[in-house]
């Protein structure tokens, strides 16, 4: 018979595969189904051929990682390989406060020894005009010092503290979920109470796989289902205890509103405090609460997308750090979820190699470096997933900075507002700016992506020439003498007349001056010769230091030798340096974190004559209106 295509899908298709099929019976050879009711039955037919088959095709797609796309599929699928999507995350701020209390009896004068800061609300805040509550998931004690208790470094989370109980009836079907969305898991408590017993009860522990885990041990585990609500798994008794009947379960948590948390600065007290005998105290006076560290860290619940792309390598690396792609699995999932992106690097690729140890720099979300804490507390946890005798460093972000100078040429009879068509030049490139493909370790400025960018923002835009430079900033110490060096990770251009590196000003000891980095180049033009000048007039420039270290054109490196800088021109003690690559495709190798400069960009609108038709010989173009494609010979960045 002549249905042999199964696969098609589409409506006519399926029609015709019908009408051939029909025509193969000598019944219907010469029947004319476009002129009958047949017709009718025939469109019946592949209507609902065409339906079944496209639900087919998405339950099937749903079966797999790689092609779901509804999450409770894609987390469902994920827990089949051991993986626990990350939750939402509390932005945590850190404060300290006093309280002052009352004597509990005045001949002798005695205080109550402790004081007790009861879990739940604390503290509130606002950040961008909308309040926050911010909690704490445990009871925080403090000792009483002649009628004051200091409540010193106290971390508080930012959301609303609740509570939730269960009882356990023994039934095979019966789960424990826990009935909020917008839970941060980190702030999940679970505490059993078996029948005849007083108080909260045992508390369990949180696991997140079966190591060393035994009959006896009081634990839990988390798992996400419905509509991103959470479940608590309780033992079976041979791993983990088991639940007796009539147990009472508490659950209590931080339901948060995730990112939206972050910036809070200002807070004001709204806890509750009870003394060593559990009655509530009334505080003296007004709490002031210092804040040690804004709110920051919070983070919303995982993508899909991570989900699907981390699940997978979370289960290759089987919970031990060997290669580069395991610690970024596992950092990014199980050790420092405010992650955003991170650069694994082994000994051996440096130079000179230093074998036995592994370097890790982190861009954490929402900032720039990882604080001397977080990096203990990463080094520390990785000591549970690693090889012994590895050594692991957690470095300090190095950004390279790119940076465009881009003349656009506009036809002027279709643009009402030049400003207004340069501003959304500008607001474009800031959105291309943000994808991950840029912002990340081991990113890729793509050059011919840019141009292509600027171009179609408006039909009124016919071309742009686009120079591309990179930068660094070298965070000077002031007033000592430092040895420097920046890696830019890419080949520089080389102009043989020199001022290939730029840099804003800075003083030396020794010099009043404003002074600058230049380079002069070598007669290989591999390397080169790094010099201090400054400038006399815009035509004449004095050197004052001939030799004050080296560059590296072929592998991006500037090292400058020891110098004693007393002040910069840019806050924060900071001199940009800047080259022009060698390509305008830049890529950020090893540790270096690509970041695309819009705000240092320049911009400029350019008026295309000869599309406006206001001259069609060239002449007024090639005069006024003509740019440069390479880089100027200017020795201040600018």
């Amino acid at each position: 018979m002549p249905f042999t295509k199964f696969t098609n899908l589409d409506f006519d298709q399926i029609r015709s595969s019908i009408k051939d099929y029909l025509r193969a019976n000598s019944t219907f050879t010469d029947f004319d189904f476009e002129g009958s009711n047949f017709s009718i039955l025939i469109d019946t037919l592949a209507y609902n051929t065409y339906i079944t088959a496209f639900n087919s095709n998405l339950v099937v797609n749903e079966s797999f990682l790689d092609s779901a796309t509804v999450r409770e599929n894609v987390v469902s699928l994920a827990r089949n390989i051991g993986y626990v999507p990350q939750s939402r995350r509390s932005s945590s701020a850190i404060v300290s406060f006093n309280v002052s209390v009352d004597p509990i009896q005045t001949n002798p004068v005695t205080y109550t020894p402790t004081l007790t800061l009861q879990s739940g609300l604390v503290c509130t805040g606002s950040a961008s005009r909308t309040s926050y509550v911010f909690s704490i998931p445990e009871s925080y004690v403090a000792n009483v010092v002649d009628g004051v208790a200091s409540f010193t470094n106290v971390t508080i989370y930012e959301g609303t503290f609740l509570r939730k109980q269960f009882t356990v009836n023994g039934s095979l079907d019966q789960r424990f979920i826990i009935d909020n969305s917008y839970i941060d898991t980190s702030s999940i408590r679970v505490y059993v109470r078996k029948s005849g017993e007083s108080g909260l009860g045992t508390p369990f522990e949180v696991v997140e796989n079966i190591f060393e885990v035994n009959s006896a041990s009081n634990i839990f585990l988390i798992q996400e289902v419905q509509d991103e609500k959470y479940e608590i798994l309780f033992g079976d008794g041979i791993f983990g205890e088991k639940l007796e009947n009539d147990s009472v379960i508490t659950v209590t948590y931080i339901v948060t509103d995730g990112k939206n948390g972050n910036g809070v600065s200002s807070f004001a007290f709204a806890g509750n405090l009870k003394d060593s005998d559990d009655i509530s105290i009334i505080p003296n006076d007004a709490i002031l609460i210092n804040t040690i560290q804004n709110s920051q860290n919070g983070s919303d619940i995982e993508s899909v997308d991570s989900i699907k792309a981390y699940a997978p390598r979370l289960y290759a690396s089987q919970y031990r750090a060997v290669t580069p792609s395991d610690y970024e699995t596992l950092i990014k999932t199980k050790i420092y979820p405010n992650t955003e992106s991170v650069s694994v690097v082994g000994g051996e690729e440096l130079d000179p190699p230093q074998y036995g140890k592994v370097f890790i720099s982190i861009k954490p979300q929402g900032g720039t470096y990882v604080s001397d804490f977080n990096k203990s507390q990463i080094k520390s946890k990785l000591q549970l997933y690693s090889v012994s005798g590895i050594n692991v460093e957690i470095v300090d972000l190095k950004i390279l900075y790119v940076e465009i100078d881009s003349s656009v040429y506009y036809e002027s009879s279709k643009v009402n507002s030049v400003e207004n068509l340069k501003s959304r030049v500008i607001s474009t490139l800031n959105s291309y700016a943000s994808s991950s493909a840029l912002n990340s370790f081991g990113g890729r400025f793509k050059y011919s992506k840019v141009l292509q960018v600027i171009d179609n923002v408006d039909t009124a835009i016919t071309s742009n020439i686009t120079k591309v430079r990179i930068r660094r900033d070298l965070v000077s110490l002031p007033n000592q003498y430092v040895q420097y060096e920046l890696c830019f990770g890419n080949r520089f251009h080389v102009n043989e007349n020199g001022f290939n590196i730029k840099s804003t000003g800075f003083k030396i000891l020794g010099q009043t001056e404003t002074v600058y980095f230049t380079d002069t180049p070598n007669a290989d033009k591999i390397t080169g010769v790094i010099s201090i000048v400054r400038q006399v007039s815009d035509t004449e420039d004095r050197v004052v230091v001939k030799s004050a270290g080296e560059v590296n054109y072929q592998t991006g490196e500037i090292r400058i030798s020891p110098i004693n800088i007393t002040s910069t021109s840019q806050p924060n003690n900071i001199i940009q340096i800047q080259a022009y690559p060698e390509s305008n495709d830049i890529i950020g190798l090893r540790d270096l974190y690509l970041n695309f400069s819009v705000s240092e960009s320049t911009i400029n609108m350019v008026k295309d004559v000869i599309s406006s038709g206001e001259e069609v010989s060239g002449t007024l173009f090639s005069r006024d209106y003509y740019i440069s494609s390479y880089s100027n010979g200017n020795l201040i960045r600018k």
